[in-house]
């Protein structure tokens, strides 16, 4: 890890924290409060994806549409019009509307494979993404003057690595130059989070091999062919199967490869001092259990 003891991190004169978790388990707020302190800079992976690796996926996306409107057609044929996103920190729809979700066209859905193709580009943004972290550090320092440094990771992070191989790319990248800090959710925060996507389904980020299995799993519960899978529908009985899939993977990154708090602990953060001593806490508590261990 980058900072071996409390001292070592309360001490550093510039700090370099990465937090990983699922979604809903206070990452984004966490790094907006920091931000807003003033001493710390705020870089999000998925903001990264959506307007470097993704961006023109997007907008192509957004021209398709357009072009099936003969009104818009003609505007966008003769440059009279421009299309763009307007993607932010707190704003990822064009990012979730790209990525989609499969299952019957008329209900909005995407051909599987279509889909399947859109999930491979968005694994491959969000390694480069993570991977940038070093490059966004010095960038935060040398322009920017920031001291301190936050990565916010998405929430498929733990599907684009494997936590359990001591030489993954980019979680060793990730771990020389941030401490990692897993935030680990409750049972009661996944019923909440799932009841929450029920009423909202979001597309979401899987691994080929789950996703094909699970497609196929409620497929042959349903007894549907793939154009007539209601998206929504299918969504929603896959996230729960997806957090299940996630909660280990998590739980190995922050065990192997950083600190882990709860996320009760970041609802009680109220600035950086706070998020400090947390921090410090954690170091604290993994130090104990590797000396325990040790002896």
């Amino acid at each position: 890890m980058l900072y071996q003891t409390p001292d070592a991190y309360l001490q550093a004169p510039r700090k370099s924290v990465a937090l990983v978790g699922m979604s809903g388990v206070g990452k984004t707020r966490l790094a907006a409060m920091l931000r807003a302190a003033g001493a710390w800079f705020h870089y999000s992976v998925d903001y990264r994806i959506g307007t470097r690796y993704m961006g023109e996926h997007i907008v192509d996306n957004f021209k398709r549409e357009a072009m099936r409107n003969p009104f818009l057609r003609s505007l966008l044929l003769s440059d009279s019009i421009y299309i763009s996103s307007n993607l932010t920190f707190e704003n990822l729809a064009p990012l979730s509307t790209y990525l989609g979700k499969p299952g019957d066209a008329a209900k909005g859905g995407l051909d599987f494979e279509d889909y399947v193709a859109r999930q491979a580009q968005h694994r491959d943004a969000e390694t480069q993404a993570l991977l940038d972290t070093g490059q966004f550090i010095e960038k935060a320092r040398e322009i920017y003057g920031y001291p301190h440094f936050l990565c916010d990771t998405g929430g498929s992070i733990c599907e684009v690595v494997d936590p359990w191989d001591t030489g993954d790319p980019v979680l060793s990248a990730l771990s020389a130059r941030c401490l990692i800090v897993e935030i680990r959710g409750t049972e009661a925060m996944a019923d909440d989070l799932a009841a929450r996507f029920a009423a909202d389904p979001k597309p979401m980020y899987y691994q080929e091999a789950f996703l094909r299995e699970i497609w196929d799993a409620y497929r042959a519960n349903h007894g549907e062919k793939p154009s007539a899978v209601d998206p929504d529908a299918f969504a929603i009985w896959g996230f729960r199967r997806l957090i299940a899939h996630r909660e280990p993977r998590y739980r190995a990154i922050g065990t192997r490869w950083g600190v882990t708090v709860a996320a009760e602990s970041i609802e009680a953060v109220r600035g950086p001092a706070d998020f400090d001593r947390l921090l410090a806490e954690a170091l604290a508590a993994r130090t104990g259990a590797e000396t325990r261990q040790h002896g």
